[in-house]
């Protein structure tokens, strides 16, 4: 069974206004015999540029076998990472359809099926957070991250009122998003000493292991890496230095669910906690997260995903969330459809 066709799709979000909504590019990949496969990043081509892109890319893939997926990642027609992300990916959704298995039966079985996840507040103030924080827990979520604003003492502030509104009832998290200077982090960190948080990620900037290491000696307030991690080398050297407790995997920066894979297991042999990171999709790329998350124990607390993942999809029908909970989907390679009509309403006007 040998890849025939791919398509590229640009779309953007219909949940948000102006110049700036959120993009992603869909790779369709298919057989000769009509099967079909999907991929998703939020790395992006200008419109303009996709038809040259997929004549480039299906040069590369044109008649290679659905099942050597491992190749894909010497190709270097396939870069940067998120490229190779989202072709692996449709390549995994093609076999499993070919196979007539569930992406998780080929990445070890279902260990779970039920997947938390850990919504993300964005762009908010403190009595919004705080609102909305209390909305997502009567939904049944119980862990929450607060995106950083760069601003401190806004972000340390937004904290403490969900906190003081929703006690222990949540998990709460802070993104620092690679925002704050080492100084300041490590203010904020000992005026959130005390409030619970389950890790503070990202808190400085600069893309250096190294640094957190030298923060985390000197705060209680757990840590976590996110955009430093982009192979399983960086996990390690996280590990070796006493980094973070907590590693955040993300499929488009490490180039695919292999290599994600791989990832979490040398986190789990390390004694560092992986959790898998998504950020906004169209319901593509949170299905492969689901898969992987599923099949990997070591993955067992909540992922971290962008709020429009719960709404804003170009899938027949999403996955169903029960208490915070989205359910694994079990039908046949990444188990979604794409609905062609939403995919054709979320292209951009050019």
């Amino acid at each position: 069974m040998k890849i025939h066709e791919l398509e590229l799709f640009l779309i953007e979000s219909d949940r948000c206004d102006g110049p700036d909504r959120p993009r992603s590019l869909l790779v369709r990949m298919r057989t000769a015999s009509g099967l079909e496969g999907w991929g998703e990043s939020a790395f992006v081509w200008r419109p303009d540029e996709l038809a040259a892109r997929r004549d480039s890319l299906l040069a590369a893939l044109s008649g290679r076998s659905v099942f050597d997926i491992e190749e894909l990642h010497s190709l270097d027609a396939l870069w940067p990472p998120p490229i190779r992300a989202a072709v692996e990916m449709a390549a995994w959704d093609l076999l499993g359809r070919v196979l007539r298995q569930p992406l998780c039966n080929l990445l070890g079985g279902f260990y779970r099926r039920r997947i938390p996840v850990s919504v993300r507040l964005e762009g908010c103030g403190c009595e919004t957070a705080a609102n909305e924080s209390r909305e997502l827990a009567e939904q049944g979520f119980h862990t929450i991250t607060v995106a950083g604003s760069g601003n401190p003492d806004d972000d340390a502030a937004a904290v403490k009122a969900i906190r003081e509104l929703l006690g222990d009832r949540i998990t709460l998290r802070l993104d620092g998003q690679g925002l704050y200077d080492f100084e300041v982090a490590r203010d904020i960190c000992a005026e959130l000493e005390y409030e619970g948080l389950q890790y503070f990620l990202d808190p400085i900037k600069t893309a250096e292991i190294h640094p957190s290491a030298v923060l985390g000696r000197q705060t209680n307030v757990p840590l976590a890496l996110w955009r430093s991690i982009r192979a399983g080398g960086d996990v390690f050297a996280a590990a070796r230095c006493g980094a973070a407790p907590f590693v955040v995997i993300d499929l488009e920066q490490l180039g695919g669910i292999a290599p994600a894979k791989a990832c979490a297991a040398v986190a789990c042999a390390a004694g560092i906690i992986p959790v898998l990171g998504c950020r906004a999709s169209s319901g593509v790329s949170t299905a492969a997260m689901l898969h992987l998350a599923a099949s990997t124990p070591a993955i067992s607390i909540a992922n971290e995903i962008a709020p429009c993942q719960l709404r804003d999809s170009v899938l027949a029908d999403s996955p169903e969330i029960v208490e915070g909970m989205i359910l694994v989907p079990e039908s046949p390679g990444l188990g979604v459809e794409v609905d062609r009509s939403k995919l054709e309403r979320r292209r951009p006007i050019v």
